[in-house]
C-alpha cells in the first residue's frame, strides 16, 4: 500500500500541474470506447464549468498534464471574467475526427451526471454544439448545445481583438490597429475570425495553420502573407498572435519572436510558467490567454432563452478593461502580467 501510496503522489499530488484539485475522474466506458478524464480544480464561486477536448495525446500523462493545466486556468478565467463558476475542463483521448461517436458522448454525458451538477461541460478543440446535444440527452450540466445555447467562438474572437486593442495601446501607444503586424498561428473558427476583424481594422497580417484552404482563404480575402509553420514565429510583426494548441512559447521559440506582444486566444500558451518571466525580460508585453480568451465562457453565461446579444458581447468588451488592469498591476509592483494576472484572480477567490 505504501508503494502505490508513494506512485501516486509522484504522479499527481507532486505534479508540477496539481495546484489542490479537488477532484479528478478518470472515465472508461468499453463498448463506447470512452477514455476521458475530468478535472474538477475549484468551485468555490460555484459549480465547475470548462469545455470538453478531443485531443489525439501521445501518452496518458499528456492528457492528464493538460486537463490539470486546463481546469486551473478556468478557476482563475471565470473569475476575472466575473462568472458565478468555478473552473473545470474535461478531455477525450482520441482522434476527433476518426473515433468520435454519438454514443462515445452519451457516455461522457453521464460520467458528468455522475458528478450531480459540480461540473459543467460545454465544448472546446475537437467538440462542438452538436456533441453537446449528444451529451445533453444524460445530463443537464451542458451549455453551448446546438438549438439550444449559441456558438461561443465569435465571441471569443471579439474578446481576443478587443485583448490585441489594449496591449497594444499599452506596449505601442497606438489607439487603433491601423497599420499594426500582426501574425495569427491558426485559422480554425475563432482564429480566422479573429483574422477577419483584425484585417477590417486596418492590421498587416501574416497567418499560418496546417489547413492549406484556410491560408489560401485569409490570403485571397484579407491579403494576408501566408509564412510556413516554423516561419511564423521569426515574423518581423509588432503582435504574435497564438490561435491554435498550447505551449508554443517555450525555450526553442523565444529567442525567434520578433514581435513586441504576445496576444492570442489560445489557452496554456506558456510552455511553462518562467517562460512568461522570459518574455518580460525580452521585453514583451503578454497578454494572459486565461484573460484575452475568455470571450466564450462569459457567452456561454448569457445563453439561454433570455440571451441578450448586445449585453453579452459588452461583458465580453471588458475583457479589455480587466488587461489593463492586469498591466497596471505588473507595471506597479515590477512583475510579469501572467504574475499580475493569477495575483488578481487569487483576490477575487479569496474576497
Amino acid at each position: 500500500m505504501v508503494e502505490v501510496k508513494s506512485s501516486m503522489e509522484s504522479s499527481f499530488f507532486n505534479s508540477p500541474h496539481f495546484d489542490d484539485h479537488e477532484q479528478i475522474v478518470f472515465c472508461c466506458e468499453r463498448d463506447s470506447g470512452l477514455h476521458a478524464i475530468i478535472a474538477i480544480h475549484s468551485t468555490k464561486l460555484g459549480p465547475a464549468l470548462g469545455g470538453c477536448r478531443m485531443w489525439n495525446y501521445a501518452a496518458d500523462a499528456d492528457a492528464i498534464a493538460d486537463v490539470m493545466r486546463l481546469s486551473r486556468g478556468m478557476t482563475y478565467k471565470n473569475a476575472l471574467a466575473n462568472l458565478p463558476y468555478g473552473g473545470g475542463k474535461s478531455v477525450i483521448i482520441g482522434d476527433a475526427r476518426r473515433h468520435k461517436t454519438a454514443d462515445m458522448m452519451r457516455a461522457l454525458g453521464r460520467h458528468v451526471n455522475w458528478l450531480g451538477g459540480r461540473y459543467i461541460i460545454a465544448e472546446d478543440v475537437g467538440t462542438n454544439p452538436d456533441d453537446m446535444a449528444m451529451i445533453a440527452e444524460e445530463t443537464p450540466s451542458v451549455r453551448g448545445v446546438r438549438g439550444v445555447g449559441f456558438d461561443p467562438s465569435p465571441a471569443t474572437a471579439f474578446g481576443t481583438f478587443c485583448g490585441i486593442k489594449a496591449a497594444v495601446r499599452e506596449r505601442l501607444g497606438k489607439e487603433d490597429l491601423r497599420d499594426v503586424r500582426v501574425a495569427v498561428q491558426g485559422l480554425g473558427h475563432v482564429g480566422f475570425d479573429l483574422a477577419r476583424q483584425l484585417h477590417e481594422a486596418g492590421a498587416q497580417m501574416t497567418v499560418t495553420d496546417i489547413n492549406d484552404t484556410a491560408v489560401e482563404k485569409a490570403r485571397d480575402q484579407m491579403g494576408a502573407q501566408p509564412v510556413g509553420l516554423e516561419e511564423i514565429y521569426a515574423a518581423e510583426v509588432d503582435v504574435f498572435t497564438p490561435c491554435a494548441l498550447g505551449a508554443v512559447i517555450n525555450d526553442a521559440t523565444l529567442p525567434r519572436l520578433k514581435a513586441t506582444v504576445v496576444a492570442g486566444s489560445a489557452n496554456n500558451q506558456l510552455a511553462e510558467e518562467h517562460h512568461g518571466d522570459a518574455l518580460a525580460s525580452q521585453g514583451i508585453l503578454y497578454a494572459p490567454d486565461y484573460v484575452i480568451n475568455a470571450g466564450g465562457v462569459i457567452h456561454i453565461h448569457h445563453e439561454g432563452p433570455h440571451y441578450d446579444r448586445r449585453e453579452a458581447f459588452t461583458h465580453v468588451g471588458r475583457i479589455a478593461e480587466t488587461l489593463q488592469e492586469i498591466f497596471s498591476l505588473a507595471h506597479k509592483d515590477g512583475i510579469a502580467t501572467h504574475h499580475a494576472a493569477d495575483r488578481l484572480a487569487e483576490a477575487r477567490l479569496a474576497a
